[in-house]
C-alpha cells in the first residue's frame, strides 16, 4: 500500500508511504517506509488485525494485550471498547494505561487515486490515556477510518489528538498533536 500524507491543517504534504507485507504466520509484519523519513517502525499485528506495535502515533506503542484495528464484526452501527497497557517501542521499563473506544457508523464507497472502494467508516477513540510523557496529564486521540476489506486496510485514514500540560488551565489551553490524513495512491 502507498499513501500520500498530508498534514490537514495547513494541506502539506509530510510524506509518501509505503508499507509493505513482510511476514505472515502468527503475526504479521509491515515494513514501513517513508520517501522523506526514511525506514519507520514497522506495524505488527495478531490475528484479525489486532495490533500488537503500532507506529503511526508518536512514540510508536506495543500494547500488553492486543486491540483490534477495525471493528470486529464489519457492520454498521457495531462498538466496542478495550482497555489495555502499552510500552513505548525499545523502552520495556514502564507501561501505560490505553483505553480505546470502536465506533463503527457506515458503509461508504470512497474514491482516491488507488481507485473505488466499499469501505466501513468508523471512529477509534482514546480518551484520557496515560502518556509517557510525565507532564501530559490528560490525553486524548481520534482516528477516522474508512476501512476496505477488499484490501485489508484503509483507503482513507485520519488521526489527531490533543493533550493538556501539568498546570494547564483546562481544555481552553489544550495542545495539538498532528492532525494527519493518509490517502491511499496505490496498492497490488
Amino acid at each position: 500500500w502507498v499513501y500520500e500524507v498530508r498534514n490537514v491543517f495547513n494541506g502539506e504534504l509530510v510524506d509518501i508511504l509505503t508499507e509493505t507485507v513482510v511476514e505472515i504466520g502468527p503475526r504479521v509484519r509491515i515494513a514501513r517506509e517513508g520517501k522523506k523519513s526514511g525506514r519507520l517502525p514497522d506495524e505488527i499485528q495478531g490475528p484479525w488485525g489486532k495490533i500488537i506495535q503500532d507506529p503511526h502515533w508518536t512514540p510508536p506503542q506495543v500494547f500488553i494485550k492486543a486491540p483490534p484495528l477495525w471493528p470486529e464484526q464489519l457492520t454498521s452501527r457495531w462498538s466496542g471498547f478495550y482497555q489495555t497497557r502499552y510500552q513505548v517501542l525499545g523502552n520495556t521499563e514502564n507501561d501505560f494505561y490505553w483505553d480505546l473506544g470502536i465506533q463503527a457508523k457506515s458503509w461508504n464507497r470512497v474514491k482516491t487515486i488507488a481507485g473505488e472502494f466499499d469501505t466501513l467508516y468508523f471512529v477509534n477513540t482514546a480518551n484520557n490515556f496515560q502518556s509517557d510523557d510525565w507532564f501530559r496529564i490528560a490525553s486524548n486521540r481520534r482516528e477516522i477510518v474508512w476501512f476496505s476489506p477488499e484490501i485489508g486496510r484503509w483507503v482513507v485514514r485520519e488521526s489527531f489528538g490533543e493533550y493538556l500540560w501539568l498546570g494547564s488551565a483546562g481544555w481552553a489551553d489544550s495542545n495539538l498533536e498532528d492532525y494527519l490524513r493518509w490517502e491511499l495512491i496505490s496498492w497490488k
